[in-house]
């Protein structure tokens, strides 16, 4: 069975363009060539592919949630990536290049399909 939750959510995250910055910059800023995106040949691992679904995820909820000011939505999605053990540069760098490569875009999604984490909660029954 497919989950259409991730596949919505995360076309959702990735169209609207959403990167993650850093709250702090520890390093001088990368020279230009260093924000282009990532090329088709660049690889993944199934395990940074997966990371990064699961972050799109919550990213995308922590975007939508109206509860959460605009000024804590960035440090809570920040969060959110590095939970998944990503930097925000791989998150970005993996979102890039899924939006440039439909191929990587596709393993994505199969990857997030398959990932038990993804699957939404058995509903709960009324009886023991």
């Amino acid at each position: 069975m497919k989950y259409p939750v991730f596949a919505a959510a995360t076309l959702a995250f990735l169209a609207a363009g959403t990167t993650l910055h850093a709250q702090e910059q520890a390093a001088p800023p990368a020279p230009p060539a260093a924000d282009a995106p990532a090329t088709a040949g660049e690889s993944f691992s199934d395990a940074d592919l997966k990371a990064f679904a699961r972050a799109a995820i919550a990213a995308s909820k922590i975007q939508q949630d109206a509860t959460v000011t605009d000024a804590e939505k960035q440090p809570k999605m920040l969060a959110a990536v590095q939970a998944e053990g990503l930097d925000p540069v791989k998150f970005n760098s993996i979102a890039q290049a899924s939006q440039a490569d439909p191929e990587l875009h596709k393993r994505i999604q199969t990857l997030a399909n398959e990932d038990p984490a993804n699957r939404p909660a058995a509903p709960a029954t009324g009886t023991p």
